[in-house]
């Protein structure tokens, strides 16, 4: 876990929990490997526009299917598309599986956009990878509120449109 992380929940993630568990890579796997713990479990897209010049990291409740051209419509954002392994690494420093919103802590020139479903930002705990993808944070909406503080990116919280 990168250090500044470390330091940041240790200070300021409180009663907030750390589950270990094995390496996850898809919704359906963390469903298996995570360990029941409190906290809406979230799917994370890092998307990009048609140009390549924004970037977005997209936080949803884990069981929804998101309609890419009608977020791009709402946000507005010309034709959004999955980023590559490549842009996820320069952008935020992570590598496919281990995209959190905690990976915004590596985005300090403030490049990537961050969406949050209404859902989301209504819930209680809402679960993370603390920047690797064999542990799970259950992170108070408090604690998510003083993190993105610390980073400095403010969330546009919207509902996501749903693909049907």
């Amino acid at each position: 876990m990168h250090e500044t992380l470390s330091r940041w929940l240790a200070s300021n993630a409180g009663d907030d929990t750390l589950a270990e568990h094995p390496a996850v890579h898809t919704i359906d796997e963390a469903l298996i490997h995570v360990p029941a713990m409190p906290g809406l479990m979230v799917k994370n897209l890092f998307v990009r526009d048609e140009k390549g010049r924004r970037h977005l990291l997209v936080i949803v409740p884990f069981d929804k299917r998101i309609d890419l051209a009608a977020l791009g419509r709402l946000l507005p954002a010309s034709k959004l598309s999955m980023a590559s392994p490549q842009r996820l690494q320069q952008h935020l420093g992570i590598t496919p599986g281990s995209v959190s919103l905690f990976a915004l802590i590596h985005d300090s020139a403030q490049a990537v956009e961050l969406v949050l479903d209404q859902a989301v930002w209504e819930a209680e705990f809402v679960q993370a990878h603390p920047l690797r993808n064999t542990a799970t944070v259950a992170l108070s909406h408090a604690a998510l509120v003083s993190f993105l503080a610390h980073t400095g990116h403010v969330p546009r919280i919207v509902t996501v449109p749903a693909a049907d």
